[in-house]
């Protein structure tokens, strides 16, 4: 069986052959157009100073919201997708801080109904220690980038597949030694959506030889164990778009005594240039007599700020960028992806992408962004090459 893109006028990287297209931009054209309205009206009340903090006796208070409204299309003559566009995120986080002292903060996002970080931050000399709901160490795409800075609409599919998501434990962060990063996290029990029972421990280490205004060489590695109440391990992704449930490379559910994760991370910055690459594994410890699973996964990438911007780097991670001019800043970039869930009898299959996209920042509040990616999966001896063009607003404070 063979999925073909409906799609005429582009080729995929993996398929010669030309294919048709079709596509329609509102699936719901009146939710659309509210949604849009809304997002494009907000960041011109923040610009107009609506206040989203204020401090007292040295302490701040305040919001941090995000709004991402998507469109998913979909070219696949296997009819496995439905075209799509939703709210993708609708975030609010309540914070409390003191520079050097504290931070309180909680957030929940109102359109998946789930807690996002919840925690209490102490800032010592011995370093930074963060009690509560936060995300887990192994993962670059996930632990270090905001909801709101992502370089694409969607994370790779190595990090999809093997990211562990928010837990309930206690990390340690210090960062006292120059050009070094470490942390340590311990995390115990279910999550804030009453799931996830077990224990995990991890640790991450980031090295930055070269930092300065211009350039930046980050240099990082991980490692995690789990071990879950459930005694299940399940690697799966989605094919680089959140508003299908689709899954076309999945391991199925495995018998498991432990789960180990480690990654690879390494970036490089001049001025508008970045690049960026991620190396994941994931591991499943079978009960005796059980197979014992690898899967790996990888992406490497390349953006440029076309109007000159550089990238900032902060905390071990890169923001988004920060318009020099009234018209915005635009960066483009280029992704290729690859996951490989096939190991032993366990054939989860493989998938690999290539996406991309353009971002337009304007102003400290608006996004705009756009992907295409050209797909292809193999799995039980069924491949698909779907497309996907996929389009975001962003609002965030």
């Amino acid at each position: 069986m063979r999925g073909s893109s409906q799609w005429r006028g582009r080729r995929s990287p993996f398929d010669s052959a030309d294919r048709p297209m079709t596509f329609c931009f509102a699936a719901h054209p009146r939710r659309l157009v509210i949604a849009v309205a809304l997002l494009l009206v907000t960041p011109v009340a923040l610009a107009a100073g609506v206040p989203t903090s204020f401090t007292a006796g040295g302490v701040e208070y305040g919001a941090k919201g995000t709004l991402q409204y998507d469109v998913n299309r979909f070219g696949d003559d296997a009819g496995r997708f439905e075209d799509a566009d939703d709210w993708r995120r609708q975030e609010l986080y309540l914070f409390a801080r003191k520079k050097g002292s504290f931070e309180l903060t909680a957030g929940y996002d109102f359109e998946a109904e789930t807690w996002g970080d919840a925690y209490l931050k102490l800032e010592t000399a011995a370093g930074d220690f963060r009690g509560g709901q936060q995300k887990t160490l192994v993962g670059w795409e996930d632990y270090g980038y905001g909801t709101s800075s992502t370089i694409y609409l969607e994370r790779s599919a190595a990090e999809n597949a093997f990211y562990q998501g928010r837990r309930v434990g206690l990390e340690w962060t210090w960062n006292k030694l120059k050009n070094w990063r470490f942390a340590l996290a311990g995390y115990s029990g279910p999550d804030l959506e009453d799931e996830n029972e077990g224990t995990t421990f991890a640790g991450r280490v980031v090295h930055t030889p070269i930092a300065d205004d211009t350039r930046v060489l980050h240099l990082g590695a991980s490692a995690s164990r789990e071990r879950r109440d459930d005694g299940i391990a399940r690697f799966r992704a989605r094919p680089n778009a959140a508003l299908t449930d689709v899954r076309l490379v999945d391991t199925g559910r495995m018998a498991s005594d432990a789960i180990d994760r480690v990654g690879l991370e390494a970036a490089w910055r001049d001025g508008p240039l970045l690049l960026q690459a991620e190396y994941l594994v994931g591991h499943n410890d079978a009960p005796s007599g059980r197979p014992d699973f690898d899967g790996r996964g990888w992406y490497a990438l390349a953006s440029w700020a076309l109007t000159g911007e550089t990238r900032p780097y902060a905390n071990a991670v890169f923001g988004n960028l920060k318009p020099t001019r009234d018209a915005g800043a635009v960066d483009v970039q280029l992704r290729y992806a690859d996951l490989d869930l096939d190991d032993g009898v366990i054939r989860g299959g493989r998938q690999r992408d290539w996406t991309l996209g353009a971002n337009w920042y304007w102003g400290k509040h608006l996004k705009l962004q756009a992907n295409y990616v050209w797909l292809r999966t193999e799995r039980a001896g069924v491949t698909l090459d779907p497309e996907i063009f996929e389009a975001r607003v962003q609002v965030a404070f």
